[in-house]
């Protein structure tokens, strides 16, 4: 597979506050909110205060945090289509710094009920502006789909990482991703970045693991971030317990993994 396309810039900015991060993938089970929900908890652990932006009608951030979606009264729904403000809508975690704008399964419905409300691409931008500087780091966890609740969270967001799992068919429809940044960048989002590919799922023990790891880092090269995650049974179970990894299981190798992670986007863009 040839990649001859000239890709979004790779963000490199240093930062102060406030950055939002999007973790998009139409390709379902990438580990997307999986790596939405321990970023978000390890920037939190490095003493980052951090929110997290559910806006997948599935709500699996928001129960994966230990929240029942059904009981939510508010949320990112309320934030884009009846304009309520986010800051009331926000929930504490059981961790110190993390903090979530929660979703729930009426957000299935925006897509139609924005279809007539002007600038409908803003409406998360518009949601998130009052709250950005609240924070250290804003995460979004987006919808497996380009639809418009995807667009919305990229014209929000100053970057966006792009989760792919060390299997086959990695790179498949990555290019239409990455053409959809290009197109938000050129009409609605001129300052949006890639912070980096992430590859995920990654078992050392396999082969094609391996291939993907240099397939992919010889396409992307400085896009792809250092850290992989790997493959990690506590990862897999924590969601169950309403818990991010690295409070089921600080020492697993996925706490581990995602620590890092954190690490190497703060350094990435504070440069300490």
């Amino acid at each position: 597979m040839v990649w001859s396309q000239k890709w979004p810039e790779v963000c490199r900015l240093k930062i102060n506050m406030g950055k939002i991060i999007g973790i998009a993938n139409q390709k379902g089970g990438v580990g997307k909110t999986t790596t939405a929900i321990n970023l978000a908890a390890s920037l939190a652990a490095l003493d980052k205060k951090t929110l997290l932006v559910d806006a997948d009608p599935q709500a699996n951030s928001t129960s994966g945090l230990g929240f029942d979606p059904q009981e939510m009264r508010s949320s990112v729904y309320e934030a884009m289509v009846e304009s309520a403000d986010a800051r009331s809508i926000i929930l504490k975690t059981e961790i110190e710094f993390l903090s979530l704008l929660p979703s729930h399964i009426d957000l299935v419905g925006a897509e139609v009920e924005m279809i007539n409300i002007d600038k409908r691409e803003d409406r998360m931008k518009q949601a998130l502006s009052a709250i950005k500087d609240d924070f250290d780091y804003i995460i979004i966890d987006c919808s497996p789909s380009l639809g418009l609740i995807t667009v919305n969270a990229l014209t929000a967001a100053d970057s966006v990482i792009i989760p792919v799992q060390c299997e086959f068919f990695a790179l498949e429809g990555l290019g239409k991703l990455l053409s959809t940044i290009r197109i938000i960048q050129s009409r609605l989002n001129p300052a949006l970045s890639i912070e980096g590919i992430l590859l995920t799922m990654y078992d050392s023990r396999l082969r094609l693991s391996n291939q993907v790891v240099e397939e992919v880092r010889q396409h992307f090269q400085n896009m792809v971030f250092e850290t992989i995650i790997p493959r990690n049974i506590k990862l897999s179970e924590s969601p169950s317990f309403g818990l991010p990894a690295i409070m089921h299981d600080s020492d697993s190798k996925g706490s581990i993994a995602y620590l890092n992670l954190a690490r190497e986007i703060v350094v990435r863009n504070t440069g300490s």
